[in-house]
């Protein structure tokens, strides 16, 4: 399994998003980010940049070392993707159709029954005798 970003002692969901609102959303990104940087997020001093830029680049390079671990999952992920892609344009255009259907139909019967408070007062006025 891959490591993620809350894989990292002391980042826990809230931090990680926080990080993720600063555009750091991987572990290799974290890794290659300056202190600096980091220490400018809100929740996060100097010391602890420091340290979770080393967990981030310790957790990469143990994931990096294990090539066969990485490659079983992008493989189980190709075999389940394996022949989708003309049956998924299919399927999104026959939803694009059919969603352009309805609006057209919408917009032919929207200016239908716009007027119906005059209409009923005008027949109730003809019922008394008013013009």
């Amino acid at each position: 399994m891959k490591a993620a970003i809350i894989d990292i002692p002391g980042i826990g969901p809230a931090a990680a998003e926080t990080l993720a609102e600063h555009r750091i959303r991987t572990l290799a990104s974290l890794a290659r980010a300056s202190v600096e940087k980091i220490a400018t997020i809100p929740g996060f001093s100097e010391a602890r940049a420091a340290r979770v830029i080393a967990a981030a680049a310790e957790l990469t390079a143990a994931s990096e070392t294990t090539p066969a671990a990485a490659d079983e999952g992008t493989s189980a992920k190709r075999e389940k993707t394996a022949g989708k892609g003309k049956k998924d344009k299919k399927d999104k255009k026959d939803k694009k159709d059919k969603k352009d259907k309805k609006d057209k139909k919408k917009k032919k019967n929207k200016g239908k029954g716009k007027n119906k408070k005059k209409d009923k007062k005008k027949s109730k006025d003809k019922k008394k005798g008013k013009k």
